[in-house]
């Protein structure tokens, strides 16, 4: 099915639909030292990504036809380095409002850092990269894939929702939400006084559980994520102590 996306393209300041490649990503990293080509909010979108790629290096592949990956590229950034922490929680938080307003009866949450889930199983994995003077932020989301296409028991779609996806509501929303979290950032406001520190915890998933999470140098942490800080990182509470984590493959632990 060829994608039609009018509502997207008068938002993108550039927007590109290709048939198949093998990673958005990658695409708009390579383009993206032409400036005058590819502006603040151009966007790159494929039904047919081949060599996708998440968090750990780890491959996302999907049918053609039965996902999206859309990437993004953002040259408006916040000044502070700390504060651009906050661009994957904003891009998740606001893929999870893109993706709750068409499935209203579901629970629709980001996992931190980088995941939204509904109904606690995940529909889509958000990867941001930098380049020299910019960021992309990468996206997949599961739309038209059936239950048995499914990779793992723990994902979804919105077809395995028994949903209609109208993906060009569903890339608009996206974009109008990020931008607008991007703006107030990129104008010196902080996670606090924006209100994303507290719209993301109001929508995180993570906050509360008992989690493991599987650090960068190999060790791994299990404890209770009591909150994120004001830099988006992570407070886990193990042993009586309160660690910070910042990067890190998390697990939601459920009780035995």
């Amino acid at each position: 099915m060829s994608l039609d996306l009018p509502r997207t393209a008068a938002v993108a300041s550039r927007l590109v639909v290709v048939e198949a490649t093998g990673s958005t990503n990658a695409d708009l990293r390579a383009s993206a030292a032409d400036q005058r080509a590819w502006p603040h909010l151009s966007v790159l979108v494929t039904e047919d990504q081949t060599a996708g790629r998440g968090r750990l290096d780890r491959t996302w592949v999907a049918p053609a036809g039965t996902a999206l990956a859309v990437s993004v590229l953002l040259r408006d950034l916040p000044r502070d380095p700390a504060v651009r922490g906050w661009i994957p929680l904003a891009a998740g938080l606001a893929l999870a409002d893109a993706v709750a307003a068409q499935l209203p009866a579901c629970e629709v949450a980001v996992k931190w850092p980088n995941d939204v889930l509904v109904d606690g199983a995940k529909i889509s994995g958000i990867l941001a990269e930098a380049t020299a003077d910019a960021v992309v932020v990468g996206a997949g989301v599961n739309t038209r894939m059936s239950r048995e296409q499914l990779p793992v028991p723990t994902a979804t779609s919105f077809a395995a929702q028994d949903a209609a996806v109208d993906e060009d509501l569903l890339l608009v929303t996206y974009l109008t939400g990020l931008d607008q979290w991007l703006t107030a950032l990129a104008a010196g406001e902080d996670a606090l006084t924006s209100g994303l520190h507290a719209a993301v915890t109001a929508r995180c998933a993570t906050v509360g559980q008992a989690v493991r999470v599987s650090l960068p140098d190999g060790s791994s942490l299990e404890g209770t994520a009591g909150a994120l800080d004001p830099d988006g990182r992570l407070l886990v509470v193990a042993d009586g102590a309160t660690r910070a984590v910042s990067a890190g493959d998390v697990v939601h632990v459920r009780p035995a």
